[in-house]
């Protein structure tokens, strides 16, 4: 039976899950995804991810690809795979993509959100899971200025987790900007590139706020884009205020047939 590749757009809470890939004794989102799957095509059926979101880590846009038979209608497979998921994993569209597309080989780039609480209520149990929470009074144009100076291609050895994926450590940022949220007091941190480390926009965004706070100065950022390895940046942000919110491909891959 003649298969096709098909990017799913996923969503999900990442708060009770130890990360996208899978593990053999911890619960993972393709883990999850790729038992769905196999109930629902009766063979084993990989999924591939854009990307490795860390424990913690949600999305609102991670883009993953299987192999699915051409007989299965995508409005059908959405709906068959949403009434067996778990609640903290949503389908919200499926593609069919051209022969030999690999979601991670061929993003144009990612983007990822950082949500940042500066309110009491920000504690709230339906708040909490989300975001950081910090005390208001962050230097705001302080952290635009850390934004900026992250423009452009640079080495990022010393603001991502150690690992042989920093022998290959260069990354072109194509948008880094700081905004007042919306929906709730606080900040949010909007940054896309190509590629990303490891845990590097959680380093970036903990190396950013020491430096609005005060506890570390403005001129360490442009620094430690040269470093050699991360024994100078901060502690990374905690994952559970971290989405990927998008992944870009060439409209070129997406088949003209539904």
């Amino acid at each position: 039976m003649a298969a096709r590749p098909t990017l799913l757009l996923l969503q999900y809470d990442g708060g009770s899950f130890a990360g996208w890939q899978r593990q053999p004794s911890a619960r993972t989102v393709q883990g999850v995804v790729e038992d769905i799957l196999a109930r629902l095509l009766e063979r084993r059926t990989p999924v591939i991810g854009s990307g490795r979101t860390d424990a913690g880590v949600h999305a609102t846009g991670q883009a993953a690809a299987a192999m699915v038979p051409e007989h299965w209608q995508l409005p059908d497979l959405v709906r068959a795979m949403n009434a067996l998921l778990p609640s903290d994993v949503w389908v919200a569209a499926a593609r069919r993509m051209v022969p030999g597309f690999n979601p991670r080989r061929d993003a144009l780039e990612r983007t990822y959100c950082y949500r940042i609480g500066t309110d009491g209520t920000g504690r709230s149990p339906f708040r909490s899971r989300h975001e950081w929470v910090l005390p208001a009074g962050l230097d705001v144009a302080c952290l635009a200025a850390s934004a900026s100076a992250l423009k452009g291609e640079h080495a990022f050895r010393a603001l991502s987790a150690k690992g042989p994926q920093q022998d290959h450590c260069r990354c072109r940022i194509h948008e880094a900007l700081w905004l007042a949220r919306e929906d709730a007091p606080g900040l949010e941190f909007w940054i896309t590139a190509n590629r990303f480390l490891r845990h590097m926009v959680r380093f970036l965004v903990g190396t950013m706020v020491d430096i609005a706070r005060g506890r570390r100065p403005a001129a360490d950022l442009p620094k430690l884009l040269r470093e050699a390895d991360n024994r100078d940046a901060s502690p990374p942000a905690p994952p559970h205020g971290l989405f990927l919110v998008g992944v870009r491909y060439p409209a070129r891959l997406f088949a003209a047939a539904p």
